[in-house]
């Protein structure tokens, strides 16, 4: 009995264990692996790289008072002590009430602090003192590394360290490379006819100019009135050292014959804001600022410039300086010739924004380029600069005496600044403040200006100044509001670029034109209705306009977003649609006046319209998806490139890809911007979707759409990718001095990981390698620069690899190099395949798309692979028997690259904690919806009325992302129902597939169901057994009892 009772109970164990295996067989043979994310980056704390331990925060308060004050009030609310103190701050500002305090804060306690102040009834808001580098010769980045200071771009340089740009593919205006110069260096003031104006005794008298650079020598002969002057830094001289502060007083207001300034009377207030290493900080110009404002500064002039236009305090300060009737000069940067690299502030609508031209009026090489970058990804740039001015070998004061040529917009600058200083003489003095402000100086600027021919309006804005025609209209300028561009015009190319590049048509996504509102009547305004629509014909009525604007404008400049449809009766009209747009402004009465100022503005329109083209000549950009610096550290596309390594540029068809739009126009195609959620578009209406160097994630029903566009409705897909290494973007992290705080890059070049969930449904995924070298197909020399590897690709495709060398830091890629001896194999780069109706491309590099630090360009190869996606043509080479692949490419997803844990990427995404809605960058008919509509059958979602077939498992299996994002809503591809789904993919796209294959995988398939079976069975008929034991031993029991 003892032994029975003993096997009995070891029975029921070993059928656990048995039942156990089984369920492990079964999972491990029919349930997809999830990835595991084991990567940990910790983040350094404490002493920052110069061993400091306190942090400087700027407190901004809601209300102006003594500093004192403010004191005061914070150690009521916080105490003495507790990891925090007053920084007191001794300069000239201090004389007068302030907005602002600055306090240093402990390391260790800092998060806690600033969370106290933050909260506190009267204080605004809590900010790093950041720190302003601007480097005369130099940006803020060498050699990969960052210099101290915030991130400033390059200003003024010399004859002798003139930089010549590399241009010839880069810059829509012709650029004459020689150093243009008269017999002897022209005197830029005759050129703008200052001597006229002179003549008339206007030189600037009672005019207040503040200069904002590294100081002033108080004996200088060159200057007649030099009022005061002011040290806001760190160093204990009023001097300047450097000889750039000088050099600007001199063009503004220069007597020396030499190098004579534009207004010689201007009373000289120099603000010494940078030491002599050429440093400054945020609270420095904001207390300088304040001064400025409360000694009634009338003009002022800031050589100075950065992309971070997220730096609010100082911004706000801007804001606060023009509304006190200040107007503002400043030089829109020197990162020209490319586009979307606009500096901050001169990109704003309120300050003057000026560009260089040299003395044959060609737009100066190192000018920048509009569109502002603001709105971007989900709006569109607004006009910049807004005048340019000679930049170019320009005399000035020497920082002693004597004079010397210096070239850059931080020249150019100050040019306008003295032609301001000059034209704000001419009113008289008792009605300078009732007439002049910073929206009709900027209306007498730009409607005076000359029109250049060649550049368009990113790069000239209104074009060069012309001092006299400014000086007649201000003779007769009564206070209203206008717009700025005042004419859109289609048929005006090369002016109106981009818009003359490609007509409107039906269907198409709204074509987006952002305009400044400038309002001369007073500091605020109102708009006092919605603008309207008045065509000049009938035809007129086939365009539909809905606007944006702002209904409050402060200070003295809003905007007016144009969004242009054609309605569907136009889809066979081709002519000219013209009128006007009108919008009314009102503000408040000024001192003496009872009723309000109201004045109409008008915007031209002259439009021009075709029949709505053919689906495969249609390109749908994915603008919506991109990520740029500010906010985020973004890092730059190719890792070659060690003076300039943030991605800032925009990625916009109109700014860094303005070529490529351009060769996409001129092969015949139609370029349209999406900037809302896939599911915001017809997918019936495109040839091709592409997508370029994409950093943000995507909703789930982006990537179920996306699978339906390009399987059942026939829609090509272009990807070009970037690289993606987490050890790389570790490496690339540096210590800002700035905002004392370590910056990491959030993501690669792109967002790999993304776009290999969003790929994940065709079976297709991009690796982490970083891959470099040039190679060639058909004789078209290429240049891979920093590009990623394809590690999945279904059979049936055709890919074609190069020896690249591998320059990732990744431990996979070093165990690659380590077993072949060599950093270079053959890598895939390119693949193409046809997936059910649809087609799809995808390449690993988009340097070569983008002007912003190309080496040579593909656009040969995108056009092969637009013909392919769009129109089925297959090109023989990319398409030769021997680049098909008749076994799929296929890697684990463990070997696929990994989202960082360390980083919170939903505070820059759109996607990611977000609303999947359409924004009013789509058709009018889905704004503020979630698009068209997604219905689901069984597992497969379609749009209705699309046609729709069964993908099986291998192209529907999706997860949830185990990446750790709260509210994501990415999803990700299963494991191994992948590899079944690559062969079968084959299927699908009407290729060959390998039979034995497919007789394999069924046999495997019914035998494991086969053995699972009996396994199954077997175990159910030993339990009956051990069932019937029991009872037979149950009965005897009993018997024996009785």
């Amino acid at each position: 009995m003892a032994a029975r009772r003993r096997t009995s109970s070891r029975f029921p164990f070993k059928s656990a264990v048995f039942a156990a295996v089984i369920s492990i067989f079964l999972f491990r043979y029919f349930a997809p692996f999830r990835r595991k994310e084991t990567l940990t980056l910790v983040s350094e704390g404490g002493k920052n790289e110069t061993g400091r331990n306190n942090n400087n925060y700027i407190v901004r308060f809601r209300e102006y008072k003594k500093a004192e004050d403010h004191r005061r009030y914070l150690e009521s609310e916080l105490g003495l002590g507790g990891g925090w103190e007053w920084i007191e701050r001794r300069n000239p500002a201090m004389k007068f009430a302030t907005d602002f305090g600055l306090v240093a804060v402990e390391g260790s306690v800092a998060e806690r602090v600033v969370g106290e102040i933050g909260k506190l009834e009267m204080v605004k808001d809590v900010n790093v003192d950041v720190s302003y580098k601007r480097e005369l010769l130099g940006g803020s980045f060498s050699d990969g590394k960052k210099r101290p200071g915030k991130i400033f771009t390059s200003m003024s340089f010399s004859e002798d360290e003139e930089r010549h740009h590399a241009v010839a593919e880069t810059s829509n205006s012709s650029i004459h490379w020689g150093r243009e110069l008269l017999a002897q260096k022209s005197q830029v003031t005759s050129l703008f006819g200052a001597d006229v104006l002179w003549s008339k005794g206007y030189t600037g008298a009672k005019v207040k100019m503040a200069i904002f650079d590294t100081g002033i020598r108080f004996d200088h002969p060159h200057f007649r009135n030099i009022k005061e002057r002011t040290n806001w830094t760190s160093e204990d001289t009023l001097n300047d050292n450097l000889g750039h502060g000088t050099f600007v007083a001199g063009v503004i207001a220069g007597q020396d014959e030499e190098c004579l300034g534009f207004a010689p009377d201007a009373e000289i207030y120099a603000f010494r804001v940078f030491t002599d290493a050429q440093v400054s900080y945020t609270s420095w110009f904001l207390d300088a600022f304040n001064y400025a404002i409360a000694t009634k500064m009338d003009v002022l002039n800031l050589s100075i410039g950065g992309p971070d236009f997220l730096d609010l305090p100082f911004v706000e300060k801007i804001w606060e300086i023009t509304a006190n009737n200040i107007i503002m000069v400043s030089a829109i940067g020197n990162d020209g010739p490319l586009y979307g690299t606009l500096n901050n502030p001169a990109d704003q609508s309120d300050v003057i924004g000026v560009g260089g031209i040299d003395y044959n009026d060609h737009i100066a090489p190192f000018s920048s380029r509009g569109m502002s970058t603001w709105e971007i990804p989900h709006g569109y740039g607004r006009v910049k600069p807004d005048v340019v001015a000679y930049g170019k070998d320009i005399m000035g004061s020497k920082i002693s005496s004597g004079c010397k040529s210096l070239s850059g917009t931080s020249v150019a600058s100050p040019v306008v600044a003295g032609v301001v200083c000059l034209l704000v003489s001419v009113i008289p003095e008792s009605d300078r403040k009732a007439i002049l402000n910073p929206a009709s100086m900027k209306q007498a600027l730009v409607e005076g200006a000359a029109k250049l021919s060649g550049p368009n309006l990113y790069e000239q804005g209104a074009g060069r100044v012309n001092l006299l025609e400014s000086y007649e209209i201000l003779k007769i300028y009564q206070p209203r509001a206008t717009i700025f561009p005042g004419i859109l015009d289609f048929s005006d190319c090369p002016y109106s670029w981009p818009f003359c590049r490609q007509p409107l048509y039906a269907g198409a996504m709204p074509i987006m034109f952002n305009a400044t509102i400038l309002n001369g009547m007073g500091v605020i305004g109102y708009v006092e209705s919605p603008p309207i629509w008045n065509p000049s014909d009938e035809d007129g009525n086939l365009l539909n306009i809905h606007f944006t604007y702002s209904e409050i404008i402060w200070p003295w400049t809003g905007y007016i977003a144009l969004h242009m449809q054609i309605k569907e009766e136009g889809a066979q009209f081709s002519g000219e649609i013209e009128g006007n747009v009108t919008l009314t402004i009102y503000s408040p009465p000024s001192p003496g006046e009872k009723t309000k100022r109201r004045s109409t503005c008008v915007l031209h329109l002259k439009l021009q319209v075709v029949p709505t083209p053919p689906r495969s000549k249609r390109i749908l950009w994915d603008q919506f998806h991109n990520i740029k610096y500010p906010p985020g550290y973004i890092p730059r596309d190719s890792l070659d490139v060690r003076n300039d390594i943030l991605d800032w540029h925009g990625d916009h068809l109109h700014t860094n890809f303005h070529i490529m739009f351009n060769m996409l126009r001129d092969a015949g195609y139609y370029v349209e911007t999406l900037g809302s959620p896939f599911t915001c578009f017809d997918a019936r209406h495109y040839g091709t979707l592409l997508l370029v160097d994409l950093e943000d994630e995507y909703f789930a029903e982006e990537i179920e759409k996306l699978r339906d566009d390009v399987i059942n409705s026939g829609l090509g897909l272009a990807v070009f990718a970037e690289w993606y290494n987490v050890d790389t973007m570790v490496k690339m992290r540096f210590f800002d001095d700035n905002t004392r705080s370590w910056w990491t890059p959030v993501t690669g070049g792109a967002n790999v990981p993304g776009l290999n969930d969003l790929l994940a449904p065709f079976g297709i995924a991009f690796g982490d390698k970083i891959l470099n070298g040039d190679f060639s197909i058909d004789g078209e020399q290429s240049r891979y620069a920093s590009g990623t590897d394809i590690v999945r690709f279904p059979s049936g495709g055709y890919v074609h690899g190069f020896p690249l060398l591998d320059s990732s830091e990744s431990g996979a890629t070093q165990n690659v190099l380590s077993n072949s001896g060599s950093g270079k194999a053959d890598s895939p780069i390119l693949g193409l395949v046809e997936a059910g109706e649809g087609r799809i491309a995808v390449y690993g590099d988009s340097n070569c798309l983008d002007s912003s630090h190309m080496v040579t360009n593909c656009y040969w190869l995108l056009k092969k692979l637009l013909d392919f996606t769009s129109s089925s043509a297959r090109d023989p080479l990319l398409f030769s028997q021997s680049a098909k692949q008749d076994m799929a490419i296929y890697v684990d997803d463990n070997q696929l690259p990994s989202r960082r844990t360390d980083v919170n990427f939903s505070s820059y995404s759109a996607v990611l904690g977000q609303d999947l809605i359409c924004r009013r960058d789509s058709r009018f008919e889905v704004w503020g919806t979630k698009g068209y509509n997604l219905h689901v059958r069984g597992r497969n979602r379609r749009l209705p009325g699309y046609p729709i077939i069964d993908l099986g498992r291998g192209l529907n299996s999706t997860t949830p992302n185990p990446f750790k994002v709260e509210h994501s809503k990415v999803t990700e591809r299963r494991n191994k129902g992948d590899t079944q789904g690559n062969h079968l993919l084959g299927i699908l796209n009407g290729d060959e597939v390998r039979t034995w294959n497919l007789v394999a995988f069924f046999i495997i398939v019914v035998l494991k169901s086969c053995v699972a079976g009996v396994l199954l069975f077997l175990s159910i008929w030993r339990i009956r057994q051990r069932r019937r034991r029991r009872k037979r031993g149950s009965g005897s029991g009993r018997l024996g009892n009785l």
